[in-house]
């Protein structure tokens, strides 16, 4: 990476990762919550619907909240069936109540079984230091719960080469803290060298645009290639430049609706 990319990376990510960032981005509903198990599991759901406009994200991430009574983690832990079932209404695209009801009971499972989501994940990661197996074991895990099998289609599969652009992104958020407080920093037995970048069209357009990535396919294999190049502009958080990719890419095609 050239000096030139390497400081506008920099002054691009002062420009974005700030807290104004955090009210009209899906990680706003983990963000209302103080309690580590309510930021894992309102985080989690988030980020599962996190496809589409952005608006409707937020607003349905919200209203998730509410069908869970606003209190996620006991939610998950407590839920009568007649509340679950209450869960039924909800729709975000395809991911619909039943999809929604699935995950909540996956998502007990995960809880009985290793303490929550954060204890799967620090714990595998502290066993592999591989962070494409944890995925993989993660997914295997999540969906060892009875469910309908229309739902496995809102995970995504890194054995099968895909991105992984929400997993990516959830993981950016428990794990990355810095001084700017957009991510949370609660997963410490994780370092922030081994997150990868969550890409989606608008970072990889970025990222091609500024040459760090060659690769045309949005595919687990650009993940990696994108997320080596940013490791040398930061070897130790280069996740943190998806605010930029992120940002200088939704900003650009802002400019071309407004033309």
């Amino acid at each position: 990476m050239n000096a030139e990319i390497r400081e506008l990376l920099e002054r691009l990510y002062d420009r974005y990762d700030r807290p104004e960032f955090i009210s009209d981005d899906p990680i706003c509903v983990p963000h209302r919550y103080a309690d580590r198990a309510d930021r894992e599991i309102a985080g989690f759901l988030a980020a599962t619907i996190a496809w589409g406009n952005r608006k409707s994200i937020v607003r349905n991430g919200h209203r998730m909240m509410r069908c869970m009574d606003d209190a996620p983690a006991d939610f998950v832990r407590n839920a009568s069936d007649r509340e679950l079932e209450g869960l039924t209404g909800f729709v975000h695209r395809t991911f619909n109540g039943c999809d929604l009801r699935d995950f909540v009971l996956a998502l007990r499972r995960m809880e009985r079984l290793h303490g929550g989501l954060g204890g799967f994940f620090e714990s595998r990661y502290e066993a592999t230091h591989d962070l494409t197996a944890v995925l993989a074991e993660f997914r295997r895990e999540f969906f060892a719960a009875d469910h309908a099998p229309r739902c496995e289609k809102h995970l995504s599969s890194v054995e099968r080469g895909a991105a992984c652009k929400r997993l990516c992104m959830y993981l950016r958020w428990m794990v990355r803290r810095d001084e700017r407080g957009v991510d949370f920093g609660e997963w410490t037995r994780i370092p922030t060298s081994a997150l990868r970048i969550p890409l989606d069209v608008h970072v990889g357009d970025t990222a091609r645009a500024l040459g760090l990535l060659g690769r045309r396919q949005n595919d687990w294999r650009a993940v990696e290639e994108l997320t080596a190049a940013l490791r040398e502009a930061d070897p130790d958080d280069p996740v943190r430049f998806d605010f930029v990719l992120f940002g200088a890419g939704m900003d650009r095609l802002a400019e071309v609706h407004d033309r």
